[in-house]
């Protein structure tokens, strides 16, 4: 039976008590490396997101997370922002698929 054992193997026993410990802070570093990483640059997109939110008034030239590029013609109350294309297209979007408010002039330029 002993040529499925190394010989090293069978003869170290059990392991030594220090690998629970290492195994705790190996955890900790990979859980901090993990928030400062991946939560905390999220967190701070969500936060300058709900700021964009927040500052759109009417009269911007907005563009929508689906390419729309237009003017704010309405805002609501309940969260859904109405947007001119041009002089006869209007489309009403909720505020949360706005992707960027432009620089003034941007959709003349286009």
């Amino acid at each position: 039976m002993s040529f499925f054992i190394s010989d090293a193997v069978a003869a170290a026993g059990a392991p030594a008590q220090n690998s629970s410990f290492s195994m705790v802070i190996m955890l900790v570093v990979f859980g901090l490396i993990f928030f400062f990483m991946i939560l905390r640059p999220q967190q701070k997109r969500a936060k300058e997101h709900k700021k964009l939110m927040e500052s759109i008034a009417k009269g911007d030239e907005v563009m929508t997370t689906s390419g729309f590029v237009g003017r704010v013609t309405k805002i609501s109350e309940t969260g859904y922002v109405a947007i001119a294309l041009n002089e006869t297209n209007e489309v009403v979007v909720k505020r949360d698929f706005v992707a960027a408010v432009l620089p003034k002039g941007t959709m003349k330029a286009l």
